[in-house]
């Protein structure tokens, strides 16, 4: 079973900050509330498994992730695939490649990264998640 194990929004573009929560709206075509990376309509959410920060010893929220999931490989998600996380539903849109902000956090980080940075969606049904919730595919 998957599960939402981190919720993270960043206050800036650049300031490479992630916040922390144990609850967070998702707003249809928007992303999630608070957020300043969301960049509808195909970058409003971005999903990475724990399992890749855990091999890669990254803190949740690192990468600047929105939805840490424990559980499910979201690299093997294809695009278009509809996910239910607690109130919300989410539809994949696209692969994050990663980018040169990787470097900054380590060098290497960014081929290390390589088909484990996650997946970007956009909000297709708006609601509540939380820490904890199920993720299900519809």
């Amino acid at each position: 079973m998957a599960t939402v194990s981190g919720l993270f929004t960043s206050p800036a573009r650049k300031s490479g900050e992630a916040t922390p929560h144990e609850r967070v709206v998702a707003i249809e075509g928007l992303g999630l509330e608070g957020c300043a990376h969301a960049n509808p309509p195909r970058r409003e959410v971005l999903f990475v498994s724990q399992e890749h920060l855990d091999a890669l010893e990254l803190a949740p929220g690192a990468i600047r992730e929105n939805i840490t999931v424990a559980g499910a490989d979201v690299e093997v998600w294809p695009i278009g695939q509809r996910v239910r996380a607690g109130d919300a539903v989410f539809e994949i849109t696209m692969v994050c490649d990663p980018c040169e902000r990787m470097e900054a956090l380590r060098p290497g980080l960014r081929e290390q990264l390589e088909g484990r940075r996650g997946m970007l969606a956009r909000v297709v049904d708006g609601g509540e998640v939380a820490v904890g919730d199920e993720l299900s595919l519809l």
